[in-house]
Order: structure tokens, then C-alpha cells, then sequence
């Protein structure tokens, strides 16, 4: 098993996550600061595994450790799939669910589905390798809880938005979840116990 991965991050919540998913493996997960990795790469990729390849590639160069990365977002339907790679510079931070739910004033609820969708970037000296985790809900008409971030309050969940979840709830059937449980039976696979 490795000892140690860097996430191509410095968001504590993620790291956060991720640490907490893979304990078990006994792996440190450290953010890209703490492994000496001061970058930035520009996110100019067509879909989320480029951004997550993008990030992860540029902290790879630098600290040859094994590295994540990973991007994700929101998925519309009815707007033919965006926000999507855009959804973090769709609308000024704070007003992103106030945007979306102008453009889905005239959509109809049986039209309103969508997604976040998560792709994770593993690379080590062996290569690469691609997770990817799924949220599926819907646009609801109004903002709703206070447990979230992004789109969140608007992201429904059955008759909850995903705001109105605990963090509890939300990590079981969140998208970086899913993609982290991926990463996670990966790891278990390629380096053992």
C-alpha cells in the first residue's frame, strides 16, 4: 500500500472527505500546500476528467507522489448539460442557484432533472486512472436549507433539496462520494493489504 497521496487541493472540506474515506487504508492525505506544491493550472478542459487530469498532472511534476485530483459539477438537462465544467464561473459566487433557477422559470417539473457528476484524476509512476461518481435529483423552484454550498439549495433529492441533508446524508449519495468509494476500491485492488 502507499503511505502517502496528495490531493490536488487546498479546500479543507474535500481533503477532509477524502481523508476520512481512506483511513482504512491508512494512507496520509495531504494537500497540495502541505506537500510543497504551490500551483495553479488553468481548468481549460472540455469535461471533467481534463480538469481532473489537468490538476493532477501539474502537482504530479512537481511533488512525484501518488496524486488526486478532481473536478465536478452540475448537470442540467434541460439546458443541454450545463452549467457542467462551467458550473464554479456560471454566476458570481453567491448567486449561482438564483441564475439557475432564472433559467428554469418556464421548465416543467417532469423536465427539471439533473446531475452532479465528479471525476477523479489518479496518478502515480504507473500512469493514470479515471473514478467518476453520480448524483441524480432535480431542479427545484425555490432555494431551500442551509446545510450546503453551490447548488445545493436547489438541488432536489427525492422531496429534500441537498441542503436540507445532514453531512451524514449527503456524503452517502453525493457524487466526490461515489467517485471517492471508486478511488477507494482502486487503491484496495492495485496495492493490497
Amino acid at each position: 500500500m502507499i503511505s502517502k497521496l496528495v490531493m490536488a487541493t487546498n479546500n479543507a472540506n474535500k481533503l477532509r472527505e477524502v481523508r476520512e474515506i481512506l483511513s482504512p487504508l491508512g494512507i496520509e492525505v495531504l494537500s497540495q500546500r502541505e506537500a510543497g506544491a504551490d500551483c495553479d493550472p488553468d481548468e481549460n478542459g472540455l469535461t471533467f476528467a481534463d480538469n481532473a487530469r489537468i490538476k493532477a498532472k501539474a502537482v504530479y511534476d512537481i511533488v512525484h507522489l501518488p496524486v488526486i485530483a478532481d473536478d465536478s459539477g452540475l448537470c442540467v438537462d434541460a439546458l443541454d448539460g450545463a452549467p457542467g465544467v462551467h458550473s464554479a464561473r456560471y454566476a458570481p459566487k453567491g448567486e449561482e442557484c438564483a441564475k439557475l433557477l432564472r433559467e428554469m422559470k418556464e421548465v416543467p417539473e417532469s423536465e427539471r432533472a439533473a446531475a452532479f457528476r465528479c471525476t477523479i484524476c489518479y496518478i502515480d509512476e504507473n500512469g493514470e486512472a479515471l473514478m467518476e461518481g453520480a448524483c441524480e435529483g432535480a431542479i427545484g423552484f425555490r432555494e431551500a436549507g442551509e446545510n450546503g454550498f453551490g447548488y445545493d439549495p436547489v438541488f432536489m433529492v427525492g422531496d429534500r433539496t441537498m441542503a436540507e441533508l445532514s453531512a451524514e446524508e449527503k456524503n452517502k449519495i453525493s457524487h466526490r462520494g461515489a467517485a471517492l468509494r471508486e478511488l477507494y476500491r482502486f487503491l484496495k485492488e492495485r496495492y493490497g493489504e
